[in-house]
């Protein structure tokens, strides 16, 4: 078996499973109906293609950098409304994950061709969030869990400013047959028709991996102070330069603790 790695970056990402109505919420992590729809507007499928072949690739999402849940009010109008809708929509703000899909490599090969020159465009969950990163990371002969485990840290330059040695990720990946999960999530799409949208339940897994963290500090050309911070993106392991105050740390970033969680489960997993 193969892993095909995808490195899902942006200003803004939208991940959920149920949402309806005015409320669109995003869970903390790419859903897989989220990831696998990418990878079929990538090759130019229409919406009520076969899936088969996608839905049994294995899924798994490592935690790079957790973001900050967003709430956005908008409101829409139409002449023959009586009143504007209103609706709240639900983001994460500057994370970054990396996803893994396992199965053969033949497959994950074309795919990982489709979303470098894809048939339409590709977005994190909604129309909103565009990525800001290339999306195709590597394609690798391991298993799911090794290859999340192995993967370089995508954190942002900023983000990895003055950590430790190792830094601690969380992953949420497909049970395997028989493996207990820690919840069931209602994301393997079957049709991403309009007229008949289909989803089947999956278990999930949650685990954690130690990654190696990489920085350097050094004095700015000013003389202020900076940071010189090894881009793990990179694969010859060039450094570049970052542009965040050597002051601001990710224990700054910590200090409120982890996003909280929408009220409500349900999400929104369309890829609107």
């Amino acid at each position: 078996m193969s892993v095909l790695l995808l490195r899902l970056a942006g200003p803004l990402q939208a991940w959920g499973v149920s949402s309806r109505f005015e409320r669109r919420d995003t869970r903390h992590e790419p859903s897989k109906s989220g990831v696998l729809g990418l990878v079929a507007a990538a090759q130019g499928r229409p919406r009520d293609a076969e899936l088969d072949d996608l839905g049994l690739l294995r899924f798994g999402v490592r935690v790079d950098q957790e973001g900050t849940l967003l709430r956005d009010y908008q409101t829409a109008r139409n002449p023959g409304w009586a009143n504007p809708k209103l609706s709240y929509r639900y983001y994460l703000s500057d994370a970054v994950f990396v996803a893994g899909l396992e199965g053969e490599r033949q497959l994950l090969d074309s795919i990982a061709g489709a979303i470098r020159s894809p048939e339409f465009p590709l977005y994190l969950g909604r129309r909103a969030c565009p990525p800001s990163r290339p999306l195709v990371l590597d394609l690798v002969d391991q298993d799911l869990d090794a290859a999340l485990s192995d993967a370089p840290w995508q954190a942002a330059d900023w983000y990895c400013a003055r950590r430790p040695g190792t830094v601690r990720l969380r992953t949420v990946r497909d049970a395997r047959p028989g493996e207990r999960g820690i919840e069931s999530v209602r994301d393997v799409p079957v049709s991403f028709s309009p007229e008949r949208r289909e989803y089947v339940w999956r278990d999930v897994v949650e685990s954690w991996v130690q990654v190696p963290g990489a920085s350097t500090e050094v004095p700015d050309s000013d003389g202020s102070g900076g940071e010189l911070v090894v881009d793990s993106a990179t694969s010859d392991g060039s450094a570049v330069a970052s542009d965040r105050p050597a002051d601001v740390t990710a224990a700054d970033m910590r200090a409120s603790g982890p996003p909280s969680r929408p009220s409500r489960a349900d999400a929104f997993d369309e890829l609107i």
